[in-house]
């Protein structure tokens, strides 16, 4: 909702103060200049992009324009349980696992988080490092180093898109001139077929519209969408973020509840949980007929290494 809102302000400002400054909508419909410019730049980034790129950058508008009303903090809750499922899970042999990683959407444990079934790269993400750990011994730093690298690549290539779509961004403005310079072409070359001043005029300003076409689509288009998926792109990566820093905390010896608590303290501010409020979720999970699980507790009933983390 709040991309369209964006757009019906941009259009409102924009076209609503050209118009109330006594300008006529007839003057800048110019069908040709847009068909220049829009094509140039879908040209150029089709020239400039391989096939998968493409494709990420088609998924990624997806999600930027018709975001899915998925509450973040309901998001945040499944991932943490369903990590610390996981980690339960692995506390009776790796080998345990095998059942659920091996065919995740087909296990009954995943299917009670189907907000992480629904993100397959974080998915992807989680089922294959739970299969590293389990093909053999490996430490934290190993596995830190490990996770580290994979998420830079990951990074890299999810980045690429936005990257992509802003340097068009900025060609934008050219693409526009060069729309423009043939405009003039048009207007010069009808002098010598005797067109009248007036007419000469007209063909002028249409030309300039190519200007205006370019650098609209620059500023209050395509750079504000490329903005939106650098933030999308942050938010899948703190998840998987936040799912390194479970697994490196396990793989190092610590409770599943502290591992799980590293893991919630980079979720970002506005949907982070409070350590008090995961106690209850995971109270909840463990006696799931009890309406009145206590939200946290007592100390002497967890480990060692809990009752510091709280």
């Amino acid at each position: 909702m709040q991309p369209f809102i964006g757009i019906v302000i941009v259009l409102g400002c924009v076209f609503g103060g050209f118009f109330f400054h006594g300008g006529s909508f007839a003057v800048i419909w110019q069908p040709v200049e847009l068909v220049i410019i829009v094509g140039a730049g879908l040209g150029a980034i089709v020239l400039g992009n391989p096939k998968h790129v493409l494709a990420e950058m088609v998924l990624q508008l997806r999600k930027v324009l018709t975001p899915k009303k998925k509450n973040g903090q309901e998001f945040q809750r499944q991932l943490l349980l369903l990590m610390y499922e996981l980690l339960q899970t692995a506390a009776g042999g790796l080998k345990a696992l095998d059942a659920h990683v091996e065919a995740p959407q087909e296990s009954v444990l995943f299917k009670r988080y189907p907000l992480i079934l629904a993100e397959p790269k974080l998915l992807h993400f989680i089922v294959d490092n739970f299969r590293l750990m389990a093909m053999g011994k490996i430490n934290a730093h190993e596995l830190e180093g490990v996770l580290e690298q994979e998420l830079e690549a990951i990074h890299d290539e999810m980045a690429q898109p936005a990257k992509s779509l802003h340097k068009i961004a900025e060609a934008m403005p050219g693409f526009g001139i060069l729309a423009a310079v043939l405009g003039i072409v048009m207007a010069m070359s009808s002098v010598a077929d005797g067109a009248g001043s007036g007419e000469i005029a007209l063909m002028v300003a249409a030309a300039m519209v190519g200007t205006f076409i370019g650098i609209f689509f620059c500023y209050a288009v395509l750079d504000p969408l490329s903005n939106m998926m650098k933030q999308l792109v942050n938010e899948e990566l703190a998840a998987l973020e936040s799912v390194k820093v479970v697994l490196v905390t396990h793989v190092a010896g610590k409770p599943a509840l502290l591992a799980i608590d590293a893991g919630r303290r980079l979720v970002q501010l506005n949907i982070k949980p409070s350590f008090a409020q995961l106690e209850q979720w995971i109270d909840r999970m463990q006696n799931p007929g009890d309406a009145e699980a206590t939200p946290r507790r007592r100390a002497t009933d967890r480990e060692p290494g809990e009752r510091r983390a709280a």
